[in-house]
């Protein structure tokens, strides 16, 4: 119950406070192609639930039709506002509506699609004990996840084969110890690895400058 209100809360102060920042993104992504500006992705909330997830689309339109499911750095069907977006992770700020009307937490075992959820053991299926999360243990691991994957032939198999079994078992660790607490050192991890990124961004153009 607690968490539950924290997380309201929380996505409700965000979303209002983010909502200059998403509507400027949002206007950039559909002024490219004249398409929404969202990504609506099916993902799975407990076994056999599926819930749509909000995405700020990085993408053109249509690219799961012309693509896997996993998306490395090079991938071409990412636009060029896509490809900012997805550096600072501010495609997931449209997630808060998701834990706004309680598809979602702030914190929790990032949320998979039916096709990789299917390869779920029956330790991985604890998983579901929770509801899925903006961010979690392997969304800070994992912060660079598009670039582990730039140079695979089969980014699918290879996310499969190396970053989801890591990605349970950062997981079913938080499953078994989360709490409030360790749900706010998470986002303060989150927020200072998104601040992170952009300072070391900035520092690598001030150089190129020179």
């Amino acid at each position: 119950m607690v968490k539950r209100l924290f997380d309201f809360c929380f996505a409700l102060l965000g979303l209002t406070v983010l909502s200059p920042f998403l509507l400027l993104f949002m206007l950039l992504i559909w002024l490219q192609d004249f398409c929404s500006p969202f990504y609506i992705a099916p993902r799975m909330r407990k076994k056999d639930v599926i819930f749509k997830m909000a995405k700020l689309r990085s993408m053109v339109t249509n690219a799961d039709r012309i693509g896997g499911t996993s998306t490395s750095g090079t991938d071409q069907r990412i636009t060029w506002v896509g490809h900012f977006i997805r550096r600072f992770k501010l495609d997931e700020f449209s997630q808060l509506w998701n834990v706004l009307i309680g598809d979602m937490s702030l914190v929790g075992p990032r949320p998979q699609a039916a096709f990789d959820a299917s390869f779920y053991t029956e330790e991985e299926n604890k998983l579901f004990d929770v509801r899925p999360g903006i961010t979690d243990f392997s969304s800070i691991v994992f912060a660079d996840e598009s670039d582990i994957l730039k140079d695979a032939e089969d980014a699918d198999l290879k996310y499969n084969q190396v970053i989801r079994p890591w990605k349970s078992r950062f997981g079913l660790f938080y499953v078994k110890h989360h709490s409030l607490m360790v749900d706010i050192k998470l986002i303060f991890l989150t927020v200072f690895g998104i601040a992170v990124s952009y300072t070391h961004l900035r520092a690598h153009e001030t150089r190129g400058n020179l």
